[in-house]
């Protein structure tokens, strides 16, 4: 519920290993929250305010803390991915939240297999944010990427984002390196990746004509879920330099 508050608790003892804990409490109080031991010393994540919280347990009453945050990329990536089967979709999910991606929009598209009504849609969005939710407590992620209501391809039309692209295996040139050379700090990405056999001619066609861009993944074609890891992957290794100020060798 809103009111509930979720911790990710890291417990990083000089002697014991690492171990994960997540607990819910209306106390933001170590102590209401989880039983620790003194001279420990443990991180908080604390999803609402998507920050981390350093503890050093001194006594059972004394706890000395300092907020840090995670040093991000202004880069924001959307991936639209159209719908497949449950277990792809679950690990589409999982990776992509490791990833770093911001938002994920499941499509329905003329090829798609999978094909939801409203009331199945809303049982899968409940466990297809509870995936998210457990991915970015693994991966010490603070916050947790939005997944939105179905759309289709004419919906996507209506988006606005700074770089707008469609995988296709049409386009055998323009890689994605040749679109991360344009894009700038505070940068709103949005990579759209069709089903098995890719979008149709007339989908292609109909985003290309509403400011999307062809990419070439290359000589390779990859499976739905395979695109959206490698998509991703390419992105946060990108973002990831742009964030520490590095450069392509």
């Amino acid at each position: 519920s809103p009111k509930e508050r979720h911790y990710l608790i890291i417990r990083l003892h000089p002697v014991c290993k690492p171990t994960l804990q997540t607990c819910r409490s209306t106390y933001c109080c170590p102590k209401n929250t989880f039983r620790s031991r003194i001279q420990e010393i443990f991180q908080m994540y604390f999803f609402p305010f998507h920050s981390l919280f350093c503890f050093y347990c001194a006594s059972q009453d004394k706890y000395f803390f300092l907020i840090t945050e995670n040093k991000t990329s202004n880069i924001s990536l959307t991936v639209a991915v159209s719908l497949v089967k449950e277990q792809k979709m679950d690990l589409i999910l999982q990776k992509l939240t490791e990833l770093g991606v911001s938002q994920i929009i499941p499509v329905s598209t003329e090829r798609s297999i999978v094909k939801l009504d409203k009331e199945r849609f809303a049982k899968k969005k409940v466990r297809w944010e509870s995936i998210c939710k457990e991915a970015s407590e693994q991966s010490k992620r603070t916050a947790i990427p939005t997944i939105t209501d179905i759309m289709s391809i004419n919906d996507l039309t209506k988006l606005d984002y700074d770089l707008k692209l469609v995988a296709s295996t049409k386009e055998k040139e323009k890689l994605l390196n040749y679109y991360l050379q344009t894009i700038e700090d505070c940068a709103k990405i949005i990579m759209v990746i069709g089903p098995e056999g890719g979008l149709s001619d007339r989908e292609e066609d109909i985003l290309c004509k509403n400011g999307y861009d062809r990419v070439s993944f290359g000589k390779l074609v990859f499976r739905v879920e395979t695109a959206a890891i490698y998509v991703s992957s390419i992105f946060n290794f990108y973002s990831s330099m742009r964030c520490n100020n590095d450069k392509f060798i």
